[in-house]
């Protein structure tokens, strides 16, 4: 048996040592920087952070490089780097209002208040290859910066002039921290958020893709979806007032939705919302529509037994970690198991094989 152990521990550590080969790839090629990362593969560093729940650009850089571009790894990595440090306190909530927007656009309304900034956008180029890219050395001309704009009021505001769209009151709750404590459900509407906004990507947009094909006939338009960097401040006992830590990228959407009416509700339009680390707003726009679903309870609305729907399927199965650990472990042994499952299809077979041959006899 310490033979085996031993033998056991040499072919781990041959294999550590393998994939740090192939994690550096050929030799003769330059290595990839974590800086070169974090500038180049920003897009990549932002979901690890969102989906990591921890906003620290260099390290997500760092867990990408590490794990070989396999984000959902980089994110494990990140989580864990997470638990080891310590929480000194909490931040006021951000106010997205007062965000220096990139980007900011409403599919509802064309000279939408404070104006439509396309910022750095997928949205308008051609899928097509750009082989210019491929070509070392090339740097292409920047355009110069445009000039910061102040603070942008939010465009649900306008809209809810008239009373068409719900109210949202405030909740001064402290909301639990599905971070820190185990999820329970049935869970409220921000412990869905933070499990939304931590979930993953591809889940979720396929979660909100079926809203859109019919799966709890949730028809939303965008209200507004906004990138930009927002003011983290937190409250210093010491100096009896609140200071700015810092500034962070978010991307936020709002939906707006068709709402009927019910038995206490008029009429109306509803809200979907997201947001989410950095500028990743396929996945604020996608998490925006799943919260629109899986709000049908308390609106009122009837249960379409749609997946997007159900809150135990929804929040229990977005976590990429929690399902890549629960996927991944078949693949470590199971030996004695599966020898107890040979020995019972051995002796199933035997009484069928026994049974046959009486049925003959007779």
């Amino acid at each position: 048996m310490y033979v085996a152990v031993k033998g056991g521990e040499r072919a781990i550590d041959n294999a550590h040592a393998w994939l740090a080969e192939e994690r550096r790839g050929d030799a003769s090629v330059a290595e990839l920087g974590v800086a070169q990362i974090r500038e180049q593969l920003s897009l990549a560093v932002n979901r690890v952070m969102a989906e990591g729940s921890l906003y620290d650009p260099d390290l997500a850089a760092l867990a990408i490089k590490q794990a070989r571009g396999d984000l959902i790894e980089a994110i494990f990595l990140i989580r864990a780097y997470r638990t080891t440090l310590p929480r000194f306190g909490a931040s006021h909530p951000v106010e997205t209002s007062a965000m220096r927007c990139d980007r900011r656009i409403s599919a509802t309304f064309k000279d939408a208040p404070g104006g439509q900034v396309l910022g750095p956008t997928f949205d308008y180029t051609h899928r097509l290859l750009d082989f210019k890219l491929a070509a070392e050395g090339e740097v292409a001309d920047a355009p110069e910066a445009p000039p910061q704009p102040g603070p942008t009021p939010h465009i649900m505001g306008y809209l809810n002039r008239e009373g068409l769209i719900e109210d949202e009151v405030p909740d001064e709750a402290t909301p639990p921290d599905l971070t820190r404590e185990p999820m329970e459900l049935p869970a409220d509407r921000a412990l869905r958020l933070q499990a939304l906004t931590r979930g993953d990507e591809g889940f979720i947009l396929s979660l909100a893709y079926s809203t859109q094909r019919g799966y709890a006939r949730n028809h939303a338009f965008v209200g507004e979806l906004r990138i930009g960097g927002v003011g983290v401040e937190m409250d210093i006992p010491e100096l009896g007032f609140a200071i700015e830590l810092g500034e962070i990228t978010l991307t936020e959407c709002e939906t707006v939705n068709q709402f009927k009416g019910s038995k206490t509700e008029p009429p109306q339009f509803t809200r979907g919302y997201g947001l989410v680390f950095g500028q990743t707003e396929r996945k604020a726009i996608a998490m925006a529509l799943v919260d629109r679903a899986l709000r049908w309870k308390e609106l009122g609305e009837e249960d379409q037994g749609a997946p997007a729907q159900d809150e135990e399927f929804v929040l229990m199965h977005a976590d990429n970690i929690q399902a890549t650990g629960f996927l991944e472990h078949i693949k470590l042994p199971h030996y004695v198991d599966f020898q107890s499952e040979l020995e019972l299809v051995r002796k199933l077979r035997r009484e069928a094989e026994g049974s046959a041959a009486r049925e003959a006899a007779e």
